[in-house]
């Protein structure tokens, strides 16, 4: 890992661990063995210690490449988006093919089917589970693990759904708090908040927004006066990215609020515009 350039920490999905070889120094190349996370969010990390910041997350269900593992810790790259990291081994097990996504925010696992048992864990929307059965308590319908434990029916849906509209799957994370590297309900951060938005409806994408800035949709030429925008669009400024609600409003996850927020593009503008200069491209999905 120390090879390579830390951008390349996202080298391209595509390129499988023998494409690298000629191009990356290391004694050894291994095609890595197939994982799934299933924590309920997972740091991914630099460097295989808590001490660092984490560059991104991965949602359980998510699979993943193991290329290394050692005292407790796993070197690994992420399926849907090349991202390389460390996480902690105790997170992964072997592949277990999903029937579910969550679709609400944030949903609780509960000991059995019944709301009023203890809470396990919480998924974030975008999760990925494995139902075996339903079952229903005082009219509400649950779904079960193979572990017994169970979920609300309704704040899932089968793998293949798809959401219809990526900017509406958006705005269900107003509010949510700001996290540098977060992909979840429980925090996001710009770009992820972009990635997580457009996975619901069946659309990959990069993770990073110097990545999205180059790679999703089409680049729109867009002139000082800001016209000729409209929903779906995004705007993009250095280490920043928003999606557009209308012609002139957008949201974003801004370190400004430290949350998911809407605001004015024209106020977004002037206000960033102080730091980090003005937006850097525009682009449609």
């Amino acid at each position: 890992m120390t090879t390579l350039d830390r951008r390349l920490h996202a080298f391209r999905p595509d390129l499988a661990s023998a494409d690298l070889r000629g191009r990356v120094a290391a004694s050894q190349f291994v095609e890595g063995r197939p994982a799934q996370i299933t924590a309920p969010v997972v740091d991914l990390r630099p460097a295989p210690r808590t001490d660092t910041g984490i560059d991104t997350q991965l949602l359980h269900g998510a699979t993943v490449r193991v290329f290394d593992e050692r005292e407790g810790w796993a070197w690994l790259q992420a399926d849907a988006d090349g991202y390389v990291g460390y996480a902690p081994a105790s997170a992964l097990s072997e592949i277990k093919e999903p029937t579910h996504v969550v679709v609400a925010q944030r949903s609780f696992v509960y000991r059995g089917a019944d709301l009023r048992f203890p809470a396990t864990e919480v998924h974030s929307m975008g999760v990925n589970v494995r139902i075996i059965g339903e079952a229903e308590t005082r009219g509400t319908r649950y779904a079960f693990f193979e572990t017994g434990e169970a979920m609300i029916l309704d704040h899932l849906r089968p793998i293949s759904h798809r959401e219809s509209d990526y900017v509406t799957v958006a705005e269900r994370f107003e509010h949510t708090p700001y996290l540098w590297g977060g992909v979840s309900g429980f925090g996001i951060d710009c770009s992820g908040l972009v990635q997580l938005a457009m996975r619901m409806t069946g659309i990959s994408v990069l993770r990073d927004t110097d990545m999205q800035a180059t790679s999703i949709g089409t680049a729109l030429d867009i002139g000082d006066d800001l016209a000729g925008l409209q929903r779906g669009d995004l705007v993009f400024w250095k280490g920043h990215v928003s999606i557009m609600l209308d012609a002139v409003s957008m949201i974003h996850a801004s370190g400004h609020t430290m949350s998911v927020t809407r605001e004015k593009l024209a106020d977004a503008v002037a206000r960033i515009g102080h730091l980090y200069g003005g937006p850097t491209g525009f682009r449609r999905p």
